[in-house]
């Protein structure tokens, strides 16, 4: 009887194993997209700014991936949510500039975008936060693009007088349907965050996945943070912004955790790209935008509106307890449109194959496989023009625009930088390598996008 009945358990154990592995290799992930407004490289406490106190993203980092070379498409705001969304550069997408209110222009309906390829496995999707691809048409909308529900700002904040001229009114919108209800810069962060987490804990529960899009309208000017973040930080009113944003991550990681969700569900957190820290004199209109209000790159040159470091690397951190090894730091260098090959991948999902897909997937990476192939060549575009490149370390860029205060390039002469050994892009090492500079030029020159522009012949 004794042997029987060991023989029964232990039956019973090696039954279960196979079943409890297969359950868990087969779950698709949750998958949580947060992006911040504008925010800087050197803006976070895990990215080395002194001040700026962002426990919870720092806690995100330890337990998860951040990566030290990740690029938006794209200086500005609608370009790169563009790239996000489809895996494809902005130029190819037809939104290579920033959409204003009277715009009859938006993300194309026959674009296909992370949303609507994660519909097609299952997913239950939702968008919370600034859109900016688009409002003067249905087949703009986010509903029209894959997510099954809509709540925020529909555009960028700036986006009304006396910062931009127009008589288009700026509404917070639920699905297809402008909310005639007043709003209030310093309530959008918050606002995003309840329904963000009421989302989480609606969907949790399901039997199907999520995937939620979470854009912040924040930190891009005019800022403002709630009561409770007022006077909060060391950084004034700009890193009392980013500290509510820091909060805003803690709730969600909290709802994750307390729905039991945490571990198959991937966060990420990154910036559309580099901080405005050249703004416009549009945005200094009656006194209430100060020059101040912008975040930081750290080490790197330049910012939002230029095609140096500053305005394209972001920071981008990862947490995805089931697959990435806490505390990994990756310096390999990842782009906003590797994001919708790889989610796809995880997921399940097919990557279209009837149109070019810009971005890689870098899911192997994840796992630190190191049959992972690194990312190959990217291109730094502003507006139309194809203004730079970075090829492994070696980063060639040749533009007029050389920062405020500095001389224009009307020679257009070559700038050529080992971002490895120079990430600040001080030492232009042109003349150094020339044969560096003619390989890299010809790479732009044959590289194939429909309305490319160039500065030099």
């Amino acid at each position: 009887m004794k042997f029987t009945w060991l023989k029964f358990k232990l039956f019973y154990v090696i039954l279960l194993m196979p079943v409890t592995g297969v359950t868990q290799e087969s779950s698709k992930p949750n998958i949580i997209l947060v992006m911040a407004d504008d925010l800087g490289y050197g803006d976070l406490e895990s990215y080395g700014h002194p001040l700026n106190r962002t426990q919870n993203l720092s806690k995100m980092a330890d337990e998860g991936m951040r990566f030290t070379s990740f690029y938006s498409s794209a200086s500005t705001c609608t370009p790169a949510r563009a790239s996000l969304l489809t895996g494809r550069y902005p130029l190819r997408v037809g939104l290579p500039r920033v959409l204003y209110p009277e715009a009859d222009k938006g993300l194309p309906a026959d674009e296909i975008t992370i949303a609507e390829l994660l519909k097609k496995v299952g997913y239950t999707t939702k968008c919370v936060g600034k859109w900016h691809l688009g409002q003067n048409r249905q087949e703009f909308l986010p509903t029209s693009q894959g997510f099954d529900e809509y709540y925020g700002l529909i555009n960028s904040n700036d986006m009304m007088a006396p910062w931009v001229q127009t008589e288009v009114p700026l509404q917070l919108y639920r699905d297809e349907t402008p909310l005639n209800k007043k709003w209030e810069q310093s309530q959008l962060t918050a606002d995003y965050t309840e329904e963000a987490v009421k989302f989480i804990n609606n969907s949790a529960g399901e039997n199907s996945p999520f995937f939620l899009y979470l854009p912040y309208n924040m930190p891009h000017v005019p800022i403002e943070a709630s009561e409770k973040f007022k006077g909060s930080s060391q950084s004034g009113r700009y890193g009392d912004v980013i500290q509510e944003i820091d909060w805003s991550m803690g709730q969600i990681l909290d709802a994750i955790k307390k729905n039991g969700v945490e571990e198959n569900t991937i966060v990420l957190f990154l910036s559309d790209n580099g901080p405005w820290n050249y703004m416009s004199s549009r945005m200094f209109a009656d006194d209430i935008v100060k020059p101040w209000d912008a975040g930081t790159t750290g080490l790197l040159r330049g910012g939002k509106i230029n095609s140096y470091e500053g305005g394209f690397r972001v920071p981008l951190i990862m947490k995805w307890p089931a697959k990435i090894r806490p505390g990994s730091i990756s310096s390999e260098t990842i782009t906003i449109m590797d994001l919708l090959p790889t989610l796809a991948s995880v997921a399940g999902a097919k990557t279209p194959n009837d149109r070019i897909i810009d971005g890689v997937d870098f899911s192997a990476l994840l796992e630190e496989n190191e049959n992972y192939n690194s990312q190959g060549e990217f291109y730094y575009f502003e507006k139309e023009y194809l203004e730079a490149i970075r090829s492994g370390p070696w980063k060639l860029r040749i533009a007029p625009f050389q920062g405020p205060d500095k001389p224009m390039n009307k020679y257009l002469e070559p700038e050529l930088y080992n971002l490895n050994l120079d990430p600040s892009e001080r030492i232009n090492l042109a003349k150094q390598n020339p044969e560096k500079v003619s390989e890299l030029m010809n790479k732009m020159r044959n590289f194939e996008i429909e309305g490319a522009l160039y500065w030099f012949n």
